[in-house]
């Protein structure tokens, strides 16, 4: 009974089981409810933050070609920059927003002009001042329509940006009733000038300094001393991000002690990391998906019968059992679930259907093999999905050719270069965020190549609407035509599955992989 007490206060105090419902079981186990409390105020103790030391993560989706630049983030690069970079805003566990930068955001009746007071007495790393106009030429620098960042597809409606005092001052084009969380995309950290003059200097105002920057190999950081929220993040001494692609070495690293967090972890050796004494599994439910990408505009899949063919070729239940084993929901080939708000649940589930598949693969006119490139760089066991797929194309007699590609590299080389391959999504905080950076036929990120007016006129007309009935009603006829014309076949979503050293603490699940990419600045190493 000590035991199952000491483990049950300890998950009050990570934030993962509520004080009425520790008490509760405490109750039932026949405990006084001075002793739980008592239990609870010790756990609390020994869970607090400490500071000191080096937490070390080793993860996914490093490339040679990566930078610190935030308009050109990748996955392991935007992770190092939520340790250095500070943002206007930011979300919390409950699907909320905090102000970081932003003492304040506030928005016109009409929601198009949009007033942002900033916070003042936050410093750079490089001992300047942020000030409004550091905000403003942020902005300005990833809505540029010649840039290049991943943030552009979600400030287009941006019309102008300005800088008065302490306040920055947004217009745009189009009402957005969501612009405040668009603020929280990853690409977005606030820099001196707005990066304009070093945008991969890695400079901001975070709980850690950039001091190794070793693309495809290492990231580090120190703490930043005067960071303005000491108390709340960046409790290590120093960061360390390791590169590490292949998710048996990560596992290995893991267990040898050389790294304390772990990302990506295969669900198939889930099962294995619970038995180690010293080890964590911590898996979480959110927008993230596992996909194929098929450009629209590239033969053979401009053919949207062909397109068509292959989502109903794809058998996403045996998918979701086989690679995912349990750990995930099916998905529906558009790329919202009902981790997001006004989800459109009554559009019918798609199912492997291999007679309608022949049909569209004749329909469509094409002889000869597909070539599919795959990674498990693309999301962990794409490999074996792939063979799957391979699989179950073959009942519809549609031969698919499967060419492995080195997971070093498929970020730089195949994503969103090569017309057919996996890939993955972590979500986005909204809709209008998820299909603004992926599918808006002007977005950077396109990486479909998905190019639809309708679509384009109906995500600007969603964004506008306040009633949220109707809101709701535009975003179902947004995901039918992704689904039903749209190059993305998405035959699951997955949890994001993290495995963690119990020499760390403050690791709380929510959201997304990592604490939303925010552990290494919100954990701590253990006395």
């Amino acid at each position: 009974m000590s035991q199952e007490l000491d483990y049950l206060s300890l998950r009050v105090a990570a934030g993962r089981l509520s004080r009425r419902e520790f008490l509760g079981r405490a109750t039932a186990l026949g405990v006084s409810a001075t002793f739980a409390n008592s239990l609870l105020t010790s756990a609390a103790r020994a869970e607090g933050p400490v500071r000191g030391g080096i937490l070390k993560g080793g993860l996914s989706g490093g490339s040679a070609t990566d930078s610190l630049d935030p308009a050109t983030f990748s996955t392991l690069s935007s992770i190092f920059g939520a340790c250095w970079g500070e943002y206007l805003v930011a979300m919390v566990p409950d699907g909320g927003l905090e102000n970081r930068i932003a003492e304040s955001v506030e928005a016109s009746k009409d929601a198009k002009t949009w007033t942002m007071k900033i916070r003042k007495g936050l410093e750079f790393h490089n001992g300047k001042a942020v000030t409004a106009k550091d905000v403003a030429a942020t902005l300005e620098r990833h809505s540029d329509p010649k840039s290049k960042s991943g943030a552009l597809g979600v400030l287009k409606s941006i019309d102008t940006i300005n800088a008065n005092g302490d306040e920055v001052v947004v217009t745009l084009k189009d009402a957005n009733a969501d612009f405040p969380y668009l603020m929280t995309d990853y690409h977005l950290i606030i820099q001196p000038n707005g990066g304009k003059d070093n945008p991969a200097e890695g400079i901001s105002a975070g709980p850690y300094k950039a001091s190794v920057n070793e693309p495809g190999v290492r990231y580090g950081g120190e703490r930043f001393a005067n960071f303005w929220q000491p108390d709340k993040m960046g409790f290590a001494d120093q960061v360390e991000l390791l590169a590490i692609n292949d998710a048996t070495a990560r596992i290995s690293a893991l267990q040898a002690g050389q790294v304390h967090i772990i990302d990506k972890v295969e669900p198939k050796v889930i099962d294995l990391i619970k038995r180690a004494p010293n080890l964590k599994v911590e898996a979480v439910s959110g927008p993230g998906y596992y996909c194929f990408n098929m450009f629209c505009d590239t033969a053979p899949f401009d053919n949207n019968d062909l397109r068509m063919a292959l989502k109903l070729a794809i058998d996403r239940q045996e998918m979701l059992d086989k690679i995912l084993r349990g750990y995930g929901t099916l998905g529906n080939d558009f790329p919202v679930n009902n981790a997001y708000s006004l989800f459109p649940e009554d559009i019918p589930q798609r199912e492997f259907d291999t007679d309608q598949a022949k049909h569209y693969y004749k329909k469509s006119g094409h002889n000869g093999p597909i070539l599919l490139r795959v990674a498990n760089a693309g999301f962990p066991g794409a490999v074996d999905a792939a063979q799957l797929y391979q699989q179950s194309c073959a009942k519809a007699g549609i031969a698919l050719e499967i060419q492995r590609v080195p997971d070093d590299g498929f970020w730089s080389e195949v994503w969103n270069k090569q017309p057919f391959c996996n890939t993955y999504w972590s979500g986005r905080a909204t809709q209008d965020q998820m299909y603004s950076t992926t599918y808006l036929s002007t977005a950077e990120w396109n990486d479909t190549h998905f190019s639809n007016e309708k679509f384009d006129k109906l995500l600007i007309e969603a964004r506008a609407e306040l009633d949220q009935d109707k809101r709701k009603n535009l975003y179902r006829e947004i995901a039918i035509i992704v689904r039903d014309e749209g190059g993305v076949i998405v035959p699951m979503f997955n949890q994001a599955v993290d495995a963690i050293s119990d020499k760390v603490g403050g690791y709380v699940a929510w959201h997304d992989a990592l604490m939303n990419s925010l552990a290494f600045t919100k954990c701590w190493l253990k006395a």
